[in-house]
């Protein structure tokens, strides 16, 4: 019987897509363009897709159309990479089914954020109510999305993996989308083999390479992967210099797109150097034309599109 708490029986180890979904310029989903999409990002280099969380616009699509999205992205898939189903809602119910229906079409592991609105009040109750999700797919790994700056939610996931430990049998690990470095080193010590953390922060993975993260999230590893990559491989050999030069070139992408809004621009930025995943679904607005030309001239003067576009063996 395959181990619950793994990926595909093993640890990830790379970089992992936080996957954008595409989109028809009326805003509804465009699942015709899913394998387009997959098939790029396994020529990246990618060694997971994380479909339906913040950058996939997740929360904004009906039960439905989640259930549809995720068999697309797991059948454009075909085993050639794990799909990571992000679940989490408002309702927690509704989280349970979208969990359960994943498991029958054969995602390989699931997550979810906490509810936004009614938060839970204590670390007991983020773990109920994460229990409550991951029961609906036993058989699959489940990791907590903590993303504190979204959510509000702020407690010790220290204290999450003691007591997840107990209290859900499939729990995988954390996608820690929080640039606290030090909590990710005392997560991943406590961790040691039983869980796994996966770094969220783009701008910052030396750091979280250095806290120990062998498997990172991200969203601009759609677009610039090629820079990533050669941060991985140059902390590898112990080349820190290289890894930092790196670090140093994300962060200034990263200042640069967030300055026209953060996800609009990043759906530009693909459409720029990949396959066009459309805008995103109101309440989030497409850049304007002028915003976007504005984009790639920014883009241009620090060079993100020789980075983009660089082969990396």
């Amino acid at each position: 019987m395959s181990n619950p708490r793994r990926i595909d029986g093993g640890r990830l180890k790379g970089l992992v897509t936080a996957t954008f979904t595409p989109l028809r310029a009326d805003g509804s989903a465009n699942v015709e363009r899913i394998p387009e999409v997959v098939d790029y990002l396994v020529e990246r280099g990618m060694v997971g897709l994380y479909v339906l969380g913040s950058t996939g616009e997740g929360l904004s699509f009906t039960e439905a159309e989640r259930r549809s999205l995720t068999e697309s992205f797991v059948q454009a898939a075909t085993g050639r990479l794990p799909v990571i189903a992000h679940v989490g809602c408002e309702c927690l119910a509704d989280a349970r089914r979208l969990a359960e229906h994943a498991q029958q079409v054969g995602a390989a592991g699931i997550s979810a954020v906490s509810p936004l609105y009614f938060k839970p009040p204590s670390i007991e109750a983020l773990v109920e109510s994460m229990g409550l999700i991951a029961s609906g797919a036993p058989s699959l790994p489940f990791y907590y999305y903590h993303i504190p700056a979204v959510t509000g939610l702020d407690f010790s996931m220290l204290d999450f993996l003691r007591l997840g430990a107990e209290k859900i049998p499939n729990l995988a690990g954390i996608k820690f989308s929080s640039p606290n470095a030090e909590e990710f080193a005392a997560c991943v010590e406590f961790a040691q083999d039983e869980f796994q953390l996966l770094w969220g922060v783009d701008e910052r993975l030396y750091d979280g390479l250095r806290a120990g993260a062998e498997a990172a999230v991200g969203s601009t590893y759609n677009f610039v992967s090629p820079l990533y990559r050669k941060l991985l491989a140059a902390f590898a050999a112990g080349d820190h210099a290289v890894a930092r030069e790196q670090q140093t070139r994300a962060q200034e992408i990263v200042d640069t797109f967030v300055a026209f809004g953060s996800r609009p621009a990043q759906k530009a930025m693909m459409a720029m150097v990949g396959p066009d995943c459309g805008p995103c679904r109101l309440p989030l607005q497409a850049l304007p034309p002028v915003q976007n030309d504005a984009l790639r001239k920014a883009l241009e003067d620090i060079g993100f599109f020789g980075h983009a576009t660089e082969t990396v063996a």
